[in-house]
């Protein structure tokens, strides 16, 4: 199973949010590249960024801050938030991201995510997931669908995403622990590899996480910034 240390950029600051919301702000650097190397260097096989900016308003103001992220370290790095276009898209993948996650724009439109994955590749596209009880959540987490996750993880995969990234906003930025159970019914569901995110409190979670057949890859945050989970030492166990 792949590590994924998580950097949120904001204003072209690396910033964690309590529960995705804005308010609920702290600030960790103000050189994000730097801060990608050290997650580099302590054994994070990919890096996993998310632009907080263009989620909420679909502006892409980090692109600066995401060119320097890659051209700084070497492990490949993945972007989230506000891809809702294939000008998004391409400008991510020219800015030296392997893979882009689309998130709002699936739960709106799977035809896009196939036409997607079909223009860049497969391996270059991911969905993102964010649910809440069971129910996606979009647009940055200000709105919950009625639309159930397991059934956008199936479409995703027969769009031909490559990826998906299940997070469980209830859990996450909480130190609670991931939705270990609704993880196992997507592990059931799908053939493409998928991340788990949120929740991860400690190496126990990520080692438990890492014993889960057929899972790719762990998505950490909070727990790394708030020294909860050392990577170094994570990375040395698994």
């Amino acid at each position: 199973m792949l590590l994924f240390p998580a950097i949120d950029l904001m204003s072209g600051q690396v910033v964690r949010l309590r529960q995705g919301r804005a308010d609920q702000k702290t600030v960790y650097s103000d050189d994000p590249a730097a801060f990608a190397k050290r997650w580099e260097d302590e054994g994070g096989d990919f890096l996993h960024m998310v632009d907080l900016d263009a989620a909420f308003s679909g502006v892409h103001r980090n692109l600066d801050s995401v060119r320097a992220i890659t051209r700084a370290i070497t492990i490949p790095c993945q972007l989230g938030g506000g891809m809702r276009s294939e000008e998004a898209i391409a400008n991510a993948l020219e800015a030296g991201v392997a893979r882009v996650v689309i998130g709002t724009r699936a739960a709106e439109s799977m035809e896009f995510v196939e036409k997607m994955a079909a223009k860049f590749g497969p391996e270059r596209i991911a969905v993102g997931i964010d649910a809440k009880n069971g129910k996606v959540s979009v647009k940055g987490w200000t709105e919950v669908s009625s639309l159930e996750a397991s059934d956008l993880a199936r479409q995703a995969q027969e769009a031909g995403a490559g990826t998906v990234i299940y997070t469980d906003i209830a859990t996450d930025g909480m130190l609670q622990g991931p939705n270990f159970t609704e993880l196992e019914r997507m592990l059931s569901l799908l053939r493409c590899q998928l991340i788990a995110s949120g929740g991860v409190s400690s190496a126990a979670d990520v080692e438990r996480l890492a014993g889960m057949p057929g899972l790719y890859g762990c998505i950490i945050g909070k727990a790394l910034y708030d020294g909860a989970v050392d990577l170094k030492q994570l990375a040395s166990k698994l």
